[in-house]
């Protein structure tokens, strides 16, 4: 287990491969473990990190700190301490939201921003999320009988501080994501998978509002773990993304997924 102290506080990470850096940042369900078969397909080309979050995994638990602001500072610590340049990021869920403001507030930190999952708005969020109460284990307690599927999640999920996955549901719920896009100039993918039962794929239009270094892409028939449910065609994107940065054309769209046109 890797770790490092953050303001007197351990925070959990692991690292693969060799190559320039970039960084996972993980969702409301999970820890950085999932991203275990993504780091482990890009680890011939990159150095892959991926941090759990105070509250998850094996980071330490302070309800303190459960914040999507407290987030983007832990994630400011981790990479000034592991000296960590301008880097691309990729978040999931929760991880996408903390890289989002993370990319606001620091711009030179951020080379570019893949997010998947991510809800646009809070009416993007099913009333499973919104209406979670807290309590332990909270992946188990959402997921149900589907946390089976995904035995990443499953191996760690008692692990979560019910208490960071509802104050920072709440957070989520009134940001706002197209003003957090309007500052940033660093190509930004979002992907979602069309049959996610938690955060539903943006809305007809949502497109037209968007900057140039913006794009959405869909992948039929996956749902709230594309990196787990089919880390084949989730890390060729990855890797078209970290290549073509934001020459759209060139990141190729199979016929699994498609983009949601302008």
């Amino acid at each position: 287990m890797s770790a490092v102290i953050l303001e007197s506080s351990l925070a959990h990470y692991e690292a693969l491969g060799r190559g320039k850096p970039l960084l996972f940042l993980h969702g409301w369900l999970g820890s950085w473990r999932y991203w275990v078969p993504s780091m482990v397909a890009l680890s011939s080309s990159y150095r892959a990190y991926a941090l759990d979050f105070w509250g998850f995994g094996d980071s330490d638990k302070n309800r303190e700190r459960y914040s999507i602001d407290s987030y983007v500072a832990q994630v400011a610590l981790f990479m000034q301490q592991m000296g960590l340049p301008q880097i691309p990021l990729v978040g999931h869920g929760l991880g996408g939201l903390v890289a989002l403001h993370f990319a606001q507030r620091y711009p030179n930190q951020v080379e570019q921003l893949l997010l998947t999952n991510v809800p646009f708005a809070a009416e993007s969020m099913s009333r499973t999320l919104t209406g979670f109460g807290g309590g332990e284990n909270p992946a188990a307690r959402i997921l149900g009988r589907r946390l089976n599927e995904y035995q990443e999640v499953a191996l760690e999920a008692a692990k979560t501080d019910g208490d960071a996955v509802l104050n920072t549901l709440r957070n989520a719920a009134h940001h706002d994501l197209g003003l957090l896009l309007e500052d940033l100039d660093m190509p930004v993918m979002f992907l979602y998978g069309t049959q996610d039962p938690l955060i539903q794929v943006p809305v007809d239009g949502v497109m037209d509002e968007l900057e140039e270094n913006v794009n959405i892409l869909l992948m039929d028939g996956v749902q709230h773990f594309p990196m787990l449910e089919d880390t084949s065609k989730f890390t060729r994107l990855v890797l078209d993304f970290l290549i073509h940065r934001d020459n759209w054309d060139a990141i190729e769209v199979k016929a699994e997924w498609r983009r949601r046109m302008r």
